[in-house]
């Protein structure tokens, strides 16, 4: 586990030393005791060797005895789901920002 946000990774290794997911980019998005943290990143499947398209992730990191630890994660599966939710949420954000 991470003891600062900016070693926080979803870099991933199997037993056999092999990656099985490659952290391309890292956004933190919020700091603190809850930190939120935002990753573009890919996997390589069981037995595969390649990795698959570009996936994202938002993770909830809460610091615990000077770790932070995951407490949950939302993964958007494919770019073009990514565009979708960028889309719905700038949609609504013009909404709500016409409100105040």
């Amino acid at each position: 586990m991470a003891e600062s946000i900016d070693e926080i990774t979803i870099d991933w290794t199997d037993e056999e030393g092999v990656q099985k997911v490659r952290e391309i980019k890292k956004e933190v998005l919020s700091r603190g005791a809850w930190a939120t943290v935002m990753f573009a990143y890919q996997e390589a499947g069981r037995g595969e060797s390649e990795f698959g398209p570009v996936k994202f992730r938002v993770g909830r990191y809460q610091k615990r005895n000077g770790r932070f630890m995951p407490q949950s994660k939302f993964n958007i599966s494919s770019v073009k789901q990514a565009n979708q939710v960028v889309e719905f949420l700038t949609g609504w954000i013009q909404e709500f920002d016409d409100e105040e």
